[in-house]
């Protein structure tokens, strides 16, 4: 277990936040049981004063396959995961393409792409220290119950990696702001979409300060330069308040505020 000064407003995905001080979980190390981990902060957006924060050390970046089963560390790059698959022709795992940051993200969130999400292909997940099946884990559209710290992620693989359906996935990829965002702000209310809504209530394009509500695609906030947690925090709360005053609609963040 060592310390590492991590700053936001490089490292994560909507280059938010200030430097901070983070303690990276090495193989073998206990878990502290008075932080939050997090992973490589692409649906981060961190304040001036989160709580204190682990991630997991690169001794959790790792992928083996012993037969039909494919065990990865929770801190390797989803990238990394999709290439393996690609290069071993592994089925399941196309929709990884659109999803950056890292696998214990993705399980975290119970992340996906339309009606692909990483909890139809895992098996089991290591959580503090127990293998526990995905059956026993409470989980749905992004969210899941881990109740600790996933260090692991076991899959059943079969063979059969589908290059169409990755371009598929690739080419939705197009409606998608190239400019530093957390990724989608809100999850999509049941049977409509976030995106809409933002539009809707007139604020798709809207500006503080250097944040702004994507032109590209309503529910990305995306970053010009220089935006602050404040501005970012203030468009997520008027996006909720005039999307509940028109629609009766209460928006849920996808994006985790820290």
């Amino acid at each position: 277990m060592f310390i590492k000064t991590v700053d936001f407003s490089k490292f994560s995905s909507i280059k938010i936040g200030s430097p901070i001080e983070v303690v990276m979980i090495e193989k073998d190390d206990p878990i502290p049981k008075d932080r939050l981990i997090i992973g490589h902060a692409n649906n981060l957006l961190v304040s001036p004063t989160p709580p204190p924060l682990m991630m997991l050390s690169k001794d959790f970046s790792f992928i083996t396959l012993e037969d039909d089963i494919l065990t990865v560390g929770c801190a390797t790059p989803t990238g990394r995961v999709l290439s393996y698959a690609k290069k071993s022709d592994l089925a399941g795992f196309e929709f990884i393409s659109k999803l950056p940051g890292s696998l214990g993200g993705m399980v975290a969130m119970n992340a996906g792409v339309k009606s692909y999400e990483i909890f139809n292909i895992l098996d089991s997940i290591k959580i503090n220290g127990e293998w526990i099946a995905k059956e026993k884990i409470e989980h749905g559209y992004r969210f899941a119950k881990l109740n600790g710290v996933a260090t692991e992620i076991r899959f059943k693989v079969t063979k059969g990696f589908d290059k169409n359906l990755l371009e598929e996935l690739i080419a939705l990829r197009s409606n998608q702001p190239k400019t530093p965002s957390a990724g989608s702000a809100f999850k999509n209310p049941n049977g409509d979409y976030a995106g809409r809504l933002i539009d809707e209530v007139g604020l798709k394009g809207v500006y503080q300060g250097a944040m702004q509500w994507s032109e590209v695609h309503a529910n990305f906030l995306v970053n010009h330069g220089g935006g602050t947690f404040e501005d970012a925090k203030y468009l997520l709360d008027l996006a909720k308040d005039k999307v509940f005053e028109k629609f009766g609609i209460e928006l849920e963040e996808e994006v985790l505020v820290l």
